[in-house]
C-alpha cells in the first residue's frame, strides 16, 4: 500500500469511527503531536485531514 493509499484508508476509518466528531479528533491529534514536537506525526495527520476534507466535499456534493 502506498502512503497515499494509507492516508485515504485512515481518513475513511476516522470518518467511520468518529462520525461528526472526526474534525475535532483530527485537530486534537495534530495539536497533541505538535506539542510533543512530532513533526512527522503532524505532517501525517495533516495529510489525513486533507483526505478527510475531500471525502466530506464528495459527501456534500452527493447530498445536493
Amino acid at each position: 500500500m502506498t502512503p497515499e493509499q494509507e492516508h485515504w484508508a485512515e481518513a475513511l476509518a476516522i470518518e467511520r469511527q468518529w462520525g461528526n466528531d472526526a474534525p475535532r479528533h483530527i485537530a486534537a491529534r495534530v495539536s497533541a503531536l505538535a506539542l510533543a514536537g512530532d513533526e512527522a506525526g503532524v505532517e501525517r495527520w495533516i495529510a489525513i485531514a486533507g483526505r478527510y476534507d475531500q471525502l466530506q466535499a464528495c459527501d456534500d456534493s452527493a447530498v445536493q
